[in-house]
């Protein structure tokens, strides 16, 4: 045990000590914390190279033009690698944007797409359209004028400003890609339970197959069946997919390599489409007890007429709730990917006070990144179970019977 430990810490050792040669520098060679922190949270249309910011795994590209064509590209077209020598002398490869022409009868460049950096849509693609000489005259003056080189309706690239169209993009980007690698993981976990039981009854399965059905036993059982009674049957498909997805994405968050790395349920666009899909099973659901609560509350009259007070509040927390959801997921997953982000960071920072700092940097930060990193899987359970937990007390009390509601408070009485 004590060998399989200390060659776990080695590997992570390296690993962490591997990183200096990658971190991305800023003015005067000091790192660039924030760049680096926000490139590892952020999308993009392609899939980071372990312990690169150069390379990348190149992605499908899928966008529509300004006349309502739709073009397909490798987002590897989007930059070629060149090499760059640095004020030291020292020479590594960097990835240089560059335009993705298209050819249509006989024009090769009659669809230009470049990804935008010093534009209105930074780190998107858009298509380049004609630009006269006059309108890149124009555009340099607005430029100098409010004394910011982003121009709405332009994108400056290699030094020219060009007239820019953002297109309808259905890209198959890094978060995209992942979000069916998770899709895949959780189907092929559940299936392959389902057919452990088709082929030996109920006969209990070992190992990683034991701890899967643990899990969905610990989820029905404790918290969907005790919550909803009767009714857990009917609600009992989302709700463990909600759990087992959101567990899912949130450990492969954990892994640095592929098919890990991206940051899912810390981009809030995600996890507000999981709030939205508890707000809709949840209200569609709602039975007349609950819809009579909305808007005729049992509160004194004044309360609600001739000013609707109550039914405002009431139709207002019924936002509120999946807000809540969306937000505490997303912040919790986002704030513990940031704090080891920084934390690694330590290392190169203090890297400038000599071997000493930075060899007691480095060990400090590897210790409370592993530590981080550890805490962060409890976190990545417990998100996944509050997330679902409260998902299934909005849904109870939105089909709950007026008698049961009854019942349940004589119960505690």
């Amino acid at each position: 045990m004590r060998k399989k430990l200390a060659i776990l810490f080695s590997i992570i050792s390296v690993l962490f000590l591997s990183f200096p040669a990658f971190a991305s520098e800023g003015e005067k060679g000091k790192v660039d914390v924030k760049g680096n922190i926000f490139h590892h949270l952020a999308d993009g249309y392609g899939w980071e190279v372990p312990f690169s910011h150069t390379y990348r795994i190149p992605l499908p590209v899928i966008v529509r033009a300004e006349d309502g064509s739709w073009h397909c590209f490798s987002s590897g077209r989007l930059a070629k690698y060149e090499e760059e020598t640095n004020a030291e002398g020292k020479t590594h490869t960097v990835a240089v944007p560059q335009i993705v022409d298209i050819e249509k009868d006989g024009n090769p460049q009659a669809y230009r797409f470049v990804l935008a950096h010093e534009s209105k849509h930074k780190d998107k693609v858009v298509q380049l359209l004609p630009t006269s000489p006059a309108d890149e005259a124009q555009a340099e003056q607005t430029a100098k004028a409010q004394n910011d080189e982003i121009v709405d309706g332009y994108v400056k690239f290699d030094g020219k400003y060009y007239k820019e169209y953002k297109p309808f993009d259905i890209s198959i980007t890094k978060n995209v890609l992942a979000l069916f690698i998770a899709a895949a993981l959780v189907t092929w976990m559940v299936m392959g339970l389902v057919r452990f039981y088709s082929r030996n009854g109920f006969k209990a399965p070992r190992k990683g197959m034991g701890f899967l059905e643990l899990c969905v036993d610990f989820i029905y059982t404790g918290v969907i069946k005790s919550t909803l009674g009767a009714k857990a049957t009917k609600f009992a498909p989302y709700l463990l997919t909600a759990f087992f997805f959101i567990l899912v994405m949130n450990l492969l968050g954990l892994v640095v390599i592929f098919p890990g790395g991206a940051n899912l349920t810390g981009n809030i666009a995600i996890t507000l489409v999981l709030a939205v899909m508890t707000f809709v099973v949840t209200n569609i659901n709602g039975n007349k007890h609950y819809w009579k609560e909305i808007f005729w509350p049992d509160v004194p009259l004044f309360l609600k007429f001739p000013l609707p007070i109550m039914q405002i509040i009431e139709i207002f927390g019924m936002f509120t709730k999946p807000a809540a959801l969306c937000v505490r997921l997303f912040a919790n997953m986002m704030g513990g990917h940031m704090i080891v982000l920084t934390l690694t960071l330590l290392i190169f920072i203090f890297a400038v006070y000599g071997a000493a700092v930075a060899g007691v940097s480095t060990l400090m930060s590897l210790l409370f990144s592993i530590f981080m990193l550890l805490l962060d899987v409890l976190v990545s359970f417990i998100q996944a179970y509050v997330f679902t937990l409260l998902s299934t007390i909005f849904i109870s009390m939105a089909v709950e019977e007026h008698e049961d509601h009854h019942k349940t408070v004589e119960d505690m009485a």
